[in-house]
């Protein structure tokens, strides 16, 4: 992938955030389960988000986690850049120290105008558009079946066979 797990966590746990209500304050634990996600590593993931501004938390037996005011605007290139570092635009494809136009690797002019790409499409993504997708039902935010509650009946479900 082209995101570290971190990454990907942090993104999973922002749009599952985003389909939230905005008054109601959700537990790590919640997150964690409902995305498959372990729960102190996403706890790690959770403050360094809360840190900068992207959530608000709330200690106490009412608390948990909520977007922050305007954070549904954040693109995912901000995301990977508090998660990954500069390094996500700036390093190199193959590993150099330096690469760039005047100091170019063997893949630089081929690997450039596919990052620049990758690179207008994550600013383009923001996290409330993304949410907004799965609220609608165009995307999945995990690869789990629906709860059995949620399936539509049929005959004989809930019964034990005797």
């Amino acid at each position: 992938m082209l995101f570290s797990r971190t990454s990907q966590y942090a993104v999973q746990a922002l749009i599952y955030l985003a389909t939230q209500r905005r008054d109601r304050f959700v537990l790590t634990r919640e997150i964690a389960e409902n995305l498959r996600i372990p729960t102190d590593y996403l706890g790690k993931i959770m403050g360094t988000m809360s840190r900068a501004k992207l959530l608000r938390s709330l200690r106490g037996r009412k608390g948990g986690y909520v977007l922050d005011a305007g954070a549904e605007g954040t693109d995912m290139l901000q995301v990977l850049l508090l998660m990954e570092g500069r390094k996500y635009t700036e390093d190199c494809f193959l590993g150099f120290k330096a690469c760039a136009d005047e100091t170019a690797c063997p893949m630089h002019g081929e690997w450039k105008p596919i990052k620049e790409g990758i690179v207008a499409c994550l600013r383009e993504q923001s996290i409330g558009a993304l949410a907004a997708g799965v609220k609608r039902g165009d995307y999945r935010l995990t690869d789990l079946p629906l709860r059995v509650s949620d399936l539509p009946a049929w005959p004989g479900r809930g019964r034990r066979k005797q």
